[in-house]
Order: C-alpha cells, then sequence, then structure tokens
C-alpha cells in the first residue's frame, strides 16, 4: 500500500506494540458496544420506557450511521491521515458513549447512538489501516491476527460483561465503560503512533455518494420501525418514499463518481454479488434473530440479563473452535459447498429456536437451537468473506472487504426494523411476543435459507480462497482503503 510519513516497524518493536494496543482498544470498544447493547434493552426499555420502538433505534441508531459512513470515514482517513480520524473517531465515540451513560430519556439516549456510530464510522476502519499503513509487510499478516483475535475475544465477551453489568450495577455502565477504555488509547495514539496518509487519493471525498445512502437508509428505516407504532401518516410515507429515492439514487451517482465509495464495477463479477447477498441474508437473520431471542429470554422466560448473554455464549465458542477448521475445508474443496449448506444450518438452529417458550428448559427449549446455529455460522462466515475477498483483484481487496463489512452492517439494521413488526411487536408491546417470535424467528429462517440458494446458484466451488479468515471477525469493519486485510497465515 502506498503510504506518507511512517517508516514500517516490526511487530514486535516498542512502536508496533503500541499500535496493536491502540487499534485493539479503538476497534475492541466499538465491537463490545455491538454486542454488549442487546442484553440490555428488556431493562432500558422498563426504565426509560417507549415500547418497542425505542428498543428499536437504540440498536438500529448505532447500526444506521455506521453502516452508512464506514465506508466515507476509510476514505476520509486516506485523504487527511489516519491517525487524525482515528483520534477524532475515538473523541466522538467516547463523548457519545458518555451520553448514552447518562441518557435521561429514551429519545436522549438514541441520540447518542447516532452520534456513536458517526464516531464508530470514524474509529473502526482506521484501527485496521493504521496497522496496515506502519507495521512492515512481513509481520503485517501477524499483526491483523493478533488485532483481529483480541477484539473477537472482546466482541465474544459482550454479551456476558453486558448482562453481568446490567444485573450487577446498571444498564449505563455498559456505555461508560467505554471511557476510560478510550482515554488509553487516546493518549497512546497521540504519543506513539505516527500519522499516514495515502498520496494516491486524490479528489474530493464521495459526499453525494453518503448523503444519498445516509438518507435512503434514514427514509427507510424510520418507516419501517415507526409505521407501525405510529400509524402510516404522511410522515412515515414520506419518509419511506424519500428513503428509497435515495436509495435509488445512490448507484446512478456512484456510477458518476471517479473516487466512488462503492465502485459499481466490483458487482460486474457473479461471485462477488452473490457472496454479499448471501452474506446480507445471512447476517439479517443473525441480527434480528438475536435481537428477538434476546426479548423472549428476559420478558417472556424470566431470564436475568446475566443469564441471557450466558445463554448464547455456546454460540461464540462454536464459531472460535470450528471457524479454523471450517476455514481449512473450505480451501480444499472450494467455498460453495459450505456457503450452501452453513445457511440452511443456520435456518435449522433458528428454526429449533421457536421452542425456547415460556415454561421450557434451557437444555430443552434454548440449548439445541443455540448450538446448531452457532454450528451453521462456523460453516458459512469464514469461506463466505474469504471468497467476497477472492472474487476481486489485489487492487480492490481493501475496497471489497469494506463493501461487505457494510453489507453486513445494512442488513442487521433492516433485519432489527423489520422483523419486530412481522413477529407481532408493535406500540409499546416491548414484551408481548406471543406466538408472533416463532414467526419471527421462522422468517429469519428463511432469510438464511434464501440465503444458501444464492450461494449454490452463484459460487464457483473452484474459486480459490486466497486468504486465511480469523474466525468470528470477518466482519470486523475492515477499512475499505486497505490492500493487506488477510488474517494470519
Amino acid at each position: 500500500m502506498t503510504s506518507q510519513n511512517p517508516e514500517p516497524v516490526a511487530l514486535s518493536s516498542p512502536a508496533g506494540r503500541f499500535l496493536i494496543l491502540t487499534a485493539t482498544l479503538g476497534s475492541g470498544i466499538a465491537f463490545l458496544d455491538g454486542s454488549v447493547v442487546t442484553v440490555a434493552l428488556p431493562t432500558i426499555g422498563r426504565e426509560l420506557g417507549g415500547g418497542i420502538a425505542v428498543l428499536q433505534w437504540v440498536v438500529d441508531g448505532y447500526l444506521l450511521t455506521l453502516s452508512a459512513l464506514l465506508l466515507l470515514g476509510g476514505a476520509l482517513g486516506d485523504r487527511y491521515g489516519r491517525r487524525r480520524l482515528f483520534v477524532i473517531g475515538l473523541v466522538v465515540f467516547t463523548l457519545a458513549s458518555l451520553a448514552c451513560g447518562l441518557a435521561p430519556t429514551g429519545g436522549a439516549l438514541i441520540g447518542a447512538r447516532l452520534v456513536q456510530g458517526i464516531g464508530g464510522a470514524l474509529l473502526v476502519p482506521g484501527s485496521l489501516a493504521l496497522i496496515d499503513a506502519s507495521i512492515r509487510r512481513a509481520d503485517r499478516g501477524k499483526a491483523i491476527g493478533v488485532w483481529a483475535g483480541l477484539s473477537g475475544v472482546t466482541s465474544a465477551l459482550g454479551p456476558f460483561v453486558g448482562g453481568w453489568l446490567v444485573s450487577a450495577v446498571s444498564w449505563r455502565w455498559i456505555f461508560l465503560i467505554n471511557v476510560p477504555l478510550a482515554a488509553i488509547a487516546l493518549i497512546v495514539a497521540l504519543r506513539h503512533v505516527a500519522e499516514s496518509r495515502d498520496p494516491a487519493a486524490t479528489g474530493r471525498p464521495d459526499l453525494a455518494g453518503a448523503a444519498c445512502v445516509t438518507l435512503g437508509l434514514s427514509g427507510v428505516v424510520y418507516a419501517l420501525i415507526e409505521g407501525p407504532s405510529r400509524g402510516w401518516t404522511p410522515i412515515t410515507v414520506g419518509a419511506l418514499v424519500v428513503g428509497i429515492v435515495g436509495l435509488v439514487a445512490f448507484p446512478l451517482v456512484e456510477r458518476r463518481r471517479p473516487e466512488a465509495l462503492l465502485p459499481p464495477a466490483l458487482f460486474r463479477s457473479l461471485q462477488f454479488s452473490g457472496a454479499n447477498l448471501t452474506t446480507f441474508a445471512v447476517y439479517a437473520a443473525l441480527t434480528g434473530g438475536q435481537f428477538l431471542l434476546t426479548l423472549q429470554l428476559q420478558q417472556n422466560m424470566g431470564y436475568s440479563a446475566l443469564a441471557a448473554g450466558l445463554a448464547t455464549l455456546p454460540m461464540t465458542v462454536i464459531m472460535l473452535v470450528l471457524s479454523p477448521v471450517i476455514g481449512g475445508f473450505a480451501q480444499r474443496v472450494g467455498p460453495r459447498l459450505p456457503m450452501t449448506v452453513g445457511p440452511f444450518v443456520v435456518a435449522g438452529g433458528l428454526a429449533l429456536l421457536t421452542r425456547a417458550v415460556p415454561g421450557s428448559s434451557y437444555a430443552a427449549g434454548v440449548l439445541p437451537g443455540v448450538l446448531v446455529f452457532g454450528l451453521g455460522l462456523a460453516v458459512t462466515v469464514a469461506p463466505l468473506t474469504a471468497t467476497v475477498l477472492a472474487a476481486v483483484d489485489e487492487q480492490h481487496v481493501g475496497t471489497a472487504s469494506g463493501v461487505n463489512n457494510a453489507v453486513a452492517r445494512t442488513a442487521g439494521l433492516l433485519a432489527v426494523a423489520l422483523l419486530p413488526p412481522v413477529a407481532g411487536l408493535s406500540g409499546d408491546g416491548a414484551g408481548a411476543l406471543g406466538a408472533g417470535f416463532a414467526r419471527g424467528m421462522l422468517v429469519a429462517a428463511g432469510l438464511c435459507v434464501a440465503g444458501g440458494v444464492v450461494a449454490f446458484l452463484t459460487i464457483d466451488r473452484a474459486v480459490p480462497v486466497r486468504r486465511q479468515i480469523v474466525p468470528g471477525l470477518q466482519h470486523s469493519c475492515q477499512h475499505p482503503r486497505t490492500r493487506e486485510t488477510s488474517g494470519p497465515g
């Protein structure tokens, strides 16, 4: 990668260690915040009120600005300085976290979450870009592996940490815990991390494209969340129309931009398009299913926040243990088989989770679905992302990775907006899932089945899987301009 200013350093050097510490802390708080908040939702709903719409916005407010601005954040770092944008992202994310922890109302919390997503869009892609720009090529794969592994531990511990904080102290501490961690990252970044830029990143940033996708997602998500609770008023219908116009305009704008956030040429590859469609289906099911399951466990089955966090821990353990094995298998046989079978297994897990109803035990009603769900994800995610990267030439690997991650985030954003109404949740009925829980989970299962069918029809089993992807971190907001995005090995 062409960079400016820093001489690449060894991973084992003091400068290399400080860099990894900074990048891991920075991305870690964003990953922690993404996974920690779900188990706190029922408690937030009881304390702040507002019904299911508030809970949807608490999740989607963050995902909305993060997914819409993720690619722009990486591009701005290339132009104006990666460390500068990383530090700005840290400051914005930390101040927003403080505002979340002190929020007196649901509206205030949602506003702070929107700002948190803006900080994350600057912070997270910059963490990997700093490694790519500053670590010498011989150590870069190992450095990214260390970063991904440590960040993965943070993400995996999210539900447990969140459940413990909610049960032992307050839901507010799931946000306030970010402040001391970010302060350490900020001090280390300013003292020990060199600035870097990409001299090849010229011209104006694609602000028009960013505006279109932000307006489009905002309008559609607002309509999907507020329509069922407030009714289809002129405001909600108007928001839906504006959102659709923004999303339709986005690819038209990108076709005319030399520095497009989302280069249309990437989608001329059937492999790339198919893998991203599969990503969309699987991650919509994953995020939406976890959202509904958390509400079901706590609101309808009487689980504490800590117990709900522990209930899904086996899923994470399975992914961490089996993903390397599946990655090696996909390298030998090609990605089409695991990418076809995996989503079907995920669908089976979601279907089994419909047995998680009041009166059922954890062993009979929850654990079988969690185990099958985790197995399906382990089979799917590593070959899926590796296929995305293998479907484009080396020059566009970083952009492809950023696009794939943005697709995953957008899928979760739309799923949290759409699945609760499908499940019968609206208005103030935050806990009244009833039979709607099974309906929502089966819709999520259907999405996974569709993803498996798409993979079978579009993925060539002979496509080389060029990179070993670190388990569980395949969609960790990799920097959209990074040339080296592979994991260890």
